[in-house]
Formats: C-alpha cells, sequence, structure tokens
C-alpha cells in the first residue's frame, strides 16, 4: 500500500470508500441469521372500578369497615377532637373542661407567655412565612440562631432545621443513604424512619427492640456485603416510653464501623438533669453519634425538626438535601418559639426533673391499681397496654364522659394484641391528677371487661 503521505487526492478517496465497505460487510448479520420474532402484544387487563374510584379502593373499604366498629360499640369517634384552647395538663373539649393526657406539651412552653411573645416578636419583625426556600432568599438570622442552640445542646460541631418533623428523617434517611448500602433499624422504629428507609433504596433489616447483642449478629453476618452502613434508634420509643441503651449502641456501631441515627423527638427536654436529651441522661460524647435527630413540636413548644452532626455533614445537606432545598425554610413564629423553648429548659431544669417524677410517679400509681404499663420508664411516655381493641376503645370514650381525654392507640399503629391507651405526662400534672386518674381508670377497665367478656 502506498504511503498516504504521498498520495493523490483520488488515491486516498479510494481507500476511503475500501475501508467504509469493509467496516459494513465486517458489521452485517449473516445472511444464514433468522429474523427476530415479534415481541408479544401485551395481554389487555380489565380497568375494574377498584383501581379508578377511590370510594371502592380496598383500603379505603377496610378503613371505613374499622370505623364501623365505633357504631357497633356506641361511641364516638375518638379522633381529631377539637381542643378551644391550649393544651398542657388541661383542656377544653366541646365546651367542657377536662384532664388531659393527649399532649407532647411535656415542658409546659406552648402556652408559656415568654415563648408566646417570642413568636409574636418574630412575626412583628419577619411575617408569619419567610416566603423562600433558604438557600435562596429565605433565610432570617433566627434560623441560624437556633442551629447554633439544637447544636450546643447536643454539643455537636453544627445542625440543620426543617420545616416538619416527620419529613427530617424521610429526606435525610432517603437522600443519604443508597441502594447499595444498608440500613439496620430497631422494629418499634417510627414511621418516618421507615419511609426515609423505603425511598433510600438501601437493604433493610430489622432487629428486635433494644437488643444490641442481635443487632451485632445480624452485622457480623451482614455488614461486608455494602457500602454504608446505617443504624437507626430512638431516644425514648413513642410507644412504649423506654429508654434506648446508647452506650451498647455506641460500642455496635464502633466495632462495624457502620453510622448511627438517634431520633430524640420524645427524650429531648425530658432526659437529662437539664433536658439535654440523651447524650445528656448517658454523660456521652456527642460525637459518637452521626446522626442526631429531633422534632420542635414536643418539648420545644413549636413545629418542625432538626439534624445536628458535623459540620462537613450540615454544610452538604444544606446545599443538596430534597427536604431542605426545595422546601421553604420554618417559619419565623415557629423559630423563635423553639429557640425561646429551647433556652428556658436549659435554664428551668426543673420543669424536666418534675416531668419525670411525675410519669415515675404514675407509673408506680397504675400498677398499684393492677394495670399493665409495660416498659415505660419513667418517661413523658406511660401507655396503659389493655390488649383488646374494642376494650381499649369503649374504656378511652368512658374516660372522656368522666373529664380525662386520652388517646386509644390500635392496629396499624401497635399489633391488636398490643392496643393501648397512651398517657403523655407533663411538668404540669399534679401528683391529685395522677392519683386520681390511675385509679379511675382501673375501675372503668374492670366494668368494661365484665360487660365485653
Amino acid at each position: 500500500m502506498s504511503d498516504p503521505k504521498n498520495m493523490s487526492v483520488e488515491e486516498k478517496r479510494e481507500l476511503l470508500k475500501k475501508m467504509l465497505l469493509q467496516k459494513s460487510q465486517a458489521g452485517a448479520a449473516p445472511a444464514t441469521k433468522p429474523a427476530a420474532a415479534p415481541a408479544p402484544k401485551p395481554v389487555q387487563k380489565e380497568i375494574r372500578p377498584e383501581n379508578y374510584d377511590f370510594s371502592r379502593f380496598p383500603e379505603i373499604v377496610a378503613h371505613a369497615q374499622q370505623f364501623g366498629q365505633l357504631q357497633t360499640l356506641g361511641i364516638k369517634n375518638p379522633y381529631f377532637r377539637v381542643n378551644e384552647t391550649i393544651t398542657n395538663n388541661r383542656t377544653r373539649i366541646e365546651g367542657r373542661e377536662m384532664l388531659s393526657f393527649s399532649s407532647y406539651n411535656y415542658l409546659g412552653l406552648s402556652g408559656d407567655a415568654r415563648v408566646s411573645q417570642a413568636a409574636k416578636d418574630a412575626i412583628d419583625k419577619y411575617g408569619t412565612s419567610v416566603s423562600a426556600s433558604r438557600v435562596a432568599t429565605g433565610e432570617k438570622p433566627l434560623h441560624q440562631e437556633l442551629e447554633r442552640e439544637i447544636a450546643d445542646l447536643i454539643g455537636t460541631e453544627d445542625a440543620i432545621v426543617f420545616v416538619g418533623g416527620h419529613a427530617t428523617n424521610v429526606t435525610t434517611v432517603g437522600h443519604l443513604m443508597r441502594p447499595q448500602d444498608l440500613i439496620v433499624f430497631d422494629e418499634l422504629s417510627h414511621n418516618s424512619i421507615m419511609e426515609g428507609a423505603v425511598l433510600s433504596g438501601a437493604r433493610r433489616i430489622p432487629f428486635p427492640h433494644e437488643d444490641a447483642e442481635a443487632l451485632d449478629r445480624i452485622l457480623t453476618e451482614n455488614r461486608g456485603q455494602y457500602e454504608r452502613c446505617l443504624i437507626t434508634i430512638e431516644g425514648v420509643y413513642s410507644m412504649d416510653g423506654d429508654i434506648a441503651d446508647l452506650p451498647a449502641f455506641i460500642a455496635v456501631k464502633k466495632k462495624h464501623k457502620a453510622l448511627l441515627m438517634v431520633d430524640e423527638a420524645h427524650s429531648m427536654g425530658v432526659l437529662g438533669e437539664h433536658g439535654c436529651g440523651l447524650r445528656e441522661h448517658f454523660n456521652a460524647n456527642a460525637a459518637d453519634v452521626d446522626l442526631w435527630m429531633g422534632t420542635f413540636s414536643k418539648s420545644f413548644a413549636s413545629c418542625g425538626g432538626y439534624i445536628a452532626g458535623s459540620r462537613a455533614l450540615v454544610n452538604y445537606m444544606k446545599y443538596t438535601t430534597p427536604g431542605f432545598l426545595y422546601s421553604v425554610g420554618i417559619s419565623p413564629a415557629n423559630a423563635a418559639a423553639a429557640l425561646a423553648a429551647a433556652r428556658l429548659f436549659k435554664q428551668e431544669p426543673w420543669r424536666a426533673q418534675k416531668l419525670r417524677r411525675n410519669a415515675g410517679l404514675f407509673v408506680r400509681l397504675c400498677k398499684e391499681n393492677g394495670l399493665d404499663t409495660g416498659i415505660s420508664n419513667g418517661t413523658a411516655v406511660v401507655p396503659v397496654i389493655i390488649r383488646q381493641s374494642a376494650h381499649a376503645l369503649v374504656l378511652a370514650h368512658r374516660l372522656f364522659e368522666a373529664g380525662i381525654n386520652v388517646q386509644p392507640i390500635l392496629y396499624p399503629a401497635v399489633a391488636d394484641s398490643e392496643s393501648r391507651l397512651r398517657f403523655f405526662i407533663t411538668c404540669d400534672h399534679t401528683e391529685e391528677e395522677l392519683a386520681s386518674t390511675a385509679i379511675k381508670v382501673a375501675e372503668l377497665l374492670a366494668v368494661i371487661r365484665k360487660e365485653l367478656h
């Protein structure tokens, strides 16, 4: 073959044609190869009404049937009752003054004049909404003050505040974990953790409630197959009121080089000498937990959520987490209320201390009256386990008639055999209120069990 450098234009054209022809022939399918069979046509399914008419969706029909029990039992719907005033240890419903055990107002700071004034001042200065995502033009000085306060409470480098508590878990877990990762969670984890785990696409494995040894065995068998591994626990469990054994889970996390997330929705403001949560309760090193999560709707007398952790984590989340980046910032009033409450429960540790004394007293009084409080451990959450849904519904109804508002917890929130009334204890409850309630619950339950035997 001639040197291409010395070829004429015509020779170069001929050479190019030959090369293209050879390439075309080399890639052509053999003449004897049979033609591909045509793809089968998809089978057309009948579109039934239960797939386009909401009223016929099987789950909606089942939901309606479940509430039909109320009519059968002759009781009012115990849900969505309208509380007509500030709710702490007392409330007003349908014009009646009642004892309340259905409020997250653990420290009595929702309705506290100082917290309310902080919210009013924030509205006067910044309006009722920040009117944008924070990364755009929604950033206010209150946001940064609140995040510094949260980080200081827990002892972390930084914190990020979200507009909703449930959304905090969903977007954080869903964003940080990936399909090639593993999430191992306590079997009694909150729905928000589960939803975030599903969103992430990671493999999900539950471990028996509060069983660090079982968690260790699961990670020994599975950790090496995944890149990242996240362990999720709660500070205080919202259905049972027991406290997580933080040191045991930190040890497992370190052994298996995993990440640890603690949901403190019901433990921040409740545990610790100053109400600073699980870290203070165990005198733990805050850096041993990678993700400290909490909500503002309980002890903080507000609404929203937060993640506290390292500065690198928080900075990354502020620029990338969907539930933060694409959501409006927390309102001025909510930010100011949470900030004021956080400062108050540090300045007034008697609130958390009195709450725990009240809770311990109520557990003792319930047990003395033959009631089953499960594994509740002197926190703001005290279940009275009934074990039959009908009994729980009727008991809640009769207590309401007697001037005590407490919610029944039924399937699917708990297993049907674990139906219960869930009492939220506050620092505002008096000893007399707790004692009279324990006695009344026991008396009414005994009557109901005879009637519905």
